[in-house]
């Protein structure tokens, strides 16, 4: 009897440990989603990279994509801070703030998507406005990286 006890409770840890598994990596993934698609933009950006209006649509609609995947609700439900993540608590804290700094993320994304920039300057612009939006919530919200 002891010994099923036990096991039920184990099993209790694991499953609730698990639990937010999910969002966790989901959230990371759709990081790594906005990330894969701002290099080649950010390279154009820099001048690293020449011009090429194909690379600048398909990477602003994978941006567009990814960003549009950013459901604050669905990827940063209460209690999904444990495991490997870098979110920090004061997302939580500050969800409010956290909803509109995501939520302006998206409108600017899909704004500079549908705009479509010309040529490398305009690249430059986006990735600005873009960068903006990120640097700010990382500041706040992601663990430093060492």
């Amino acid at each position: 009897m002891m010994k099923r006890v036990f096991v039920a409770g184990a099993l209790l840890a694991v499953t609730a440990s698990l639990s937010f598994a999910g969002p966790v990596e989901d959230r990371q993934a759709v990081m790594k989603a906005i990330g894969k698609a701002l290099g080649p933009l950010a390279a154009i950006a820099k001048g690293e990279n020449a011009f090429d209006a194909g690379v600048v649509e398909q990477n602003l609609t994978a941006l567009n994509e990814a960003t549009d995947k950013l459901d604050v609700a669905a990827l940063f439900p209460e209690g999904s801070t444990t495991g490997e993540t870098e979110a920090l608590p004061a997302i939580w804290e500050n969800m409010a703030d956290f909803q509109e700094r995501a939520d302006k993320l998206k409108a600017d994304v899909a704004e500079v998507a549908s705009s479509m920039p010309a040529d490398q300057a305009g690249v430059q612009a986006a990735l600005g406005r873009i960068g903006q939006n990120c640097g700010g919530c990382h500041e706040n919200y992601r663990m430093k990286k060492n």
